[in-house]
């Protein structure tokens, strides 16, 4: 088990993994913790070399390749080598991250939203996907066309601003507290969103309910407003509700307000624990930026 904090990077040596490696790096010398990168190899693909080769693979093999693509993608300017670890593990992907990451006990997983096998469409890579659905603690998600930091002092100018996008459950408070603290950290704005989403019954057709829209309206902001004085207290920060579509309308916030990190807590079941939800998938879906997800397991050790 680690003694000190980590962070795991998992890579599959494409473009997207060098700018999550940048990120994992960059967040890994400022806070002075052990940055793992692992690799996962296809059991299959292993099987097929020792068969036309009678080269028999071995993890030694795949970590010094892994050490080489870590120096050409970080270059000198970098948590130092005695930082560095590095491991090679056979099988699916989504599966042995999620592994390593438990035995490791690391405290936050840094991977990229798509990787090679992944196409420019509104969906998430797969390994991303069942990452977010099963992780027990934070992910950092970098969107594939992001070269990523050099140092964590450059995500202010990369970054912009914050936008935190809260559904006011239980879990909020600990959501809004984890946004404030990286917006303060990085000297960036803070943005709390709440969307609300239209609601048209026959029962408030036959009743006349017209105000109803104000009020809920009204009750948000006062939530959010009570969110901020508890989670983010003496920090500048604004509130936004809106109405709309979720997923539509936190897009269209990142984009309007030019914010380069989007905080999102993991939606849960009792049964099926840390889920991601519809609105959560869609919203990643259709977001180009940098998200730090927060499962609900993390918000509940928190509060």
């Amino acid at each position: 088990m680690a003694v000190r904090p980590s962070i795991l990077c998992p890579v599959d040596y494409s473009e997207a993994s060098v700018g999550a490696l940048r990120y994992a790096a960059a967040l890994a010398e400022h806070f002075a913790t052990r940055l793992l990168v692992l690799t996962v190899e296809d059991p299959l693909l292993t099987t097929a070399l020792e068969l036309q080769t009678g080269v028999k693979w071995t993890p030694a093999t795949s970590e010094r390749e892994l050490a080489d693509f870590t120096s050409n993608a970080l270059g000198d300017a970098t948590v130092t080598s005695a930082r560095r670890e590095f491991r090679a593990e056979v099988g699916k992907p989504p599966v042995e991250i999620l592994r390593v990451a438990r035995a490791e006990a690391c405290d936050l997983i840094v991977m990229g939203s798509r990787g090679q096998t992944g196409m420019r469409k509104l969906f998430l890579g797969s390994t991303a996907e069942r990452v977010l659905r099963e992780t027990t603690i934070p992910v950092l998600v970098t969107p594939p066309t992001d070269p990523g930091p050099v140092r964590l002092e450059d995500a202010t100018r990369l970054l912009g601003r914050i936008v935190a996008p809260v559904d006011l459950s239980p879990n909020s408070t600990y959501q809004a507290h984890v946004a404030g603290a990286v917006a303060d950290a990085l000297g960036l704005p803070l943005l709390l969103v709440h969307v609300l989403e239209p609601v048209q019954t026959r029962v408030l057709e036959r009743f006349r309910l017209t105000g109803l829209d104000a009020e809920r309206r009204s009750t948000a902001e006062h939530a959010l407003a009570q969110i901020v004085a508890t989670s983010v207290p003496g920090l500048p920060s604004e509130v936004l509700v809106l109405s709309g579509d979720p997923a539509e309308e936190i897009a269209k916030v990142l984009r309007e307000r030019r914010a380069g990190l989007l905080v999102m807590g993991l939606h849960e079941s009792s049964f099926l624990g840390p889920r991601m939800g519809s609105v959560t998938y869609r919203t990643l879906a259709l977001s180009s930026v940098l998200v730090l997800a927060l499962p609900p397991q993390v918000a509940a050790a928190g509060t």
